[in-house]
């Protein structure tokens, strides 16, 4: 009689437990899975790490003002924030900005994969 109270009580526990464990992983798939758009997610990323090299009027290197800019090299300017910071080519430069940290990077890969919306 007294297992059976005992289950009785803790069955309810282990049912909210498991629901809880299962709403977290929708909730990171979810997240996982959002779209992005050049404006809200990629332009702040640009902005912050390419200028003044890359924005007009102080820029003399390839312009990654627009969203077109950044779309038509999209692919280069993931090759070069992925290169080791020793290489001449990677990007930002040392001296001018920080490297993109892992998540950055992956905001655009992500976006590249998801056709590069506005």
């Amino acid at each position: 009689m007294r297992k059976i109270k005992l289950t009785l009580v803790i069955l309810p526990f282990a049912i909210v437990l498991m629901n809880c464990n299962s709403t977290k992983k929708g909730t990171e798939y979810t997240a996982v899975q959002k779209e992005l758009s050049y404006n809200k997610d990629i332009k702040p990323i640009i902005e912050t790490s390419c200028t003044p090299c890359h924005i007009p009027p102080q820029g003399r290197k390839e312009p990654l003002e627009n969203y077109i800019h950044v779309k038509e090299n999209i692919g280069a300017i993931i090759d070069r924030v992925k290169l080791p910071q020793e290489d001449r080519k990677f990007m930002p430069p040392r001296n001018k900005k920080p490297a993109l940290n892992d998540s950055l990077i992956a905001v655009l890969v992500k976006w590249q994969q998801q056709n590069m919306p506005e």
